[in-house]
């Protein structure tokens, strides 16, 4: 193992922090792009900025051999912090999901190789990705022509914040996938707005909406079969301006998860048939306006590489801090550097490892009983001391796993 020193942690961490403190959402990451760009090319990286928005594509040569990536986020989540943190976020943003602690790791990652050239052959390419939360950033990168432009890999790398202790690693079975196939929908319900004093008068779309809403939990309760996994989650709701105005209409944000892309898609058909049903039994004056808005395919790690790469880690780590990781109803766009995203880059057979790697120290862990506040919290608070370094460690060890060791290794 390359155990990271402080001349490589130091830098790290301060990334880790920066970025923590000043949080962007999904599309307005031109900062956070900045600051990993700027340290990549401080390492000795050739460094391309814009790649599919704020995409950042760093790459290292090291002689003949693999092309291995390594992927990051840059975007944050339109949460309120509420960890108390000393460097917390005040701006309505939060990096509520880890994606500051995947971009120091990265950092840390490539300073390691960097200072090691006689370890390994091949080349690291590093990216950091805009707007995994909305699901859109690596199909961005890869219509901007990620791998035309780079390369083609021979790997594609990524590890992800997990609440877990720090210095454990998670992988996937080569029996589920890692995160689910995932869909998002934006709907608008027509009503025809009145004063609440004559309801009679209008058509109320806010009652419509709550009828949507109670209906479709039956999409998972009624409809889908119990091994499917199903969830359908209602996140937003937005309608109206004041207590004595029926609104014209209601706008709902509605999320749709599946462990298979075949339930998915039944899913969320059911889920627009009910809208539109629902709709037309309200008397609404127009049909609903239905938009998917992105869609991201189940997540499936390359079984041998993910047997090397987990067999690295257990090399590293020990056995007893290796272990699995179930099915998570979670999702990602990850998987369209592979074969699900082949319409889009053209290449088939690129391998994925995909694995969680732990982020409470151990007084956050004994204190909490094993139950941390999950991703997405707004009280999500990473240990960032205890779980760098072992994210650096895992990242790097699963890189050295891919790439060719070196003449006579």
């Amino acid at each position: 193992m390359l155990a990271p020193a402080r001349e490589v942690l130091r830098p790290a961490l301060l990334l880790c922090l920066d970025v923590h403190r000043t949080p962007e959402l999904s599309g307005e990451e031109g900062r956070t792009a900045g600051l990993l760009a700027d340290r990549l090319a401080a390492l000795g990286l050739d460094v391309t900025r814009g790649v599919g928005g704020h995409g950042v594509v760093g790459v290292l040569r090291n002689g003949a051999g693999p092309r291995v990536f390594l992927r990051a986020e840059l975007d944050a989540l339109p949460l309120t912090e509420l960890t108390g943190l000393p460097y917390a976020s005040g701006n309505g943003a939060m990096h509520a999901c880890g994606h500051d602690l995947h971009l120091a790791a990265a950092t840390g990652a490539a300073d390691l190789l960097v200072r090691a050239p006689g370890r390994w052959r091949g080349t690291l390419v590093v990216l950091g990705q805009p707007a995994e939360e909305t699901l859109t950033g690596a199909r961005a990168m890869l219509a901007d022509g990620l791998y035309e432009r780079f390369g083609r890999p021979d790997a594609v790398l990524a590890q992800h914040a997990a609440p877990l202790p720090a210095g454990t690693v998670a992988h996937g079975t080569p029996y589920a996938p890692v995160t689910s196939a995932c869909a998002a929908l934006e709907v608008v319900v027509h009503g025809r707005g009145g004063h609440a004093g004559t309801p009679h008068l209008a058509v109320d779309p806010v009652v419509t909406a709550a009828a949507v809403i109670t209906r479709l939990q039956t999409v998972v309760s009624r409809e889908s079969a119990p091994d499917e996994r199903v969830v359908v989650t209602v996140g937003t709701v937005r309608a109206g301006t004041a207590v004595n105005v029926v609104p014209d209409t209601a706008e709902l944000g509605i999320g749709v998860r599946a462990a298979t892309d075949s339930a998915l898609d039944r899913a969320v058909l059911a889920v627009e048939r009910i809208v539109r049903a629902e709709c037309a039994a309200s008397a609404c004056p127009r049909d609903p306006e239905v938009r998917r808005v992105s869609r991201a395919p189940a997540l499936w790690g390359d079984p041998a590489a993910t047997a090397a790469v987990r067999a690295a880690h257990t090399a590293v780590f020990g056995a007893a801090r290796v272990g699995g990781w179930p099915p998570s109803p979670a999702s990602e766009d990850f998987p369209l550097y592979g074969d699900a995203g082949a319409a889009l880059h053209g290449e088939e057979g690129v391998p994925l490892v995909y694995w969680m790697t732990g982020t409470a120290g151990a007084g956050q862990w004994a204190a909490s009983g094993g139950r941390l506040p999950p991703n997405h919290s707004p009280r999500f608070a990473p240990d960032v001391r205890a779980a760098l370094p072992p994210a650096i460690d895992a990242l790097t060890v699963a890189a050295l796993d891919r790439l060719a060791p070196p003449p006579g290794g």
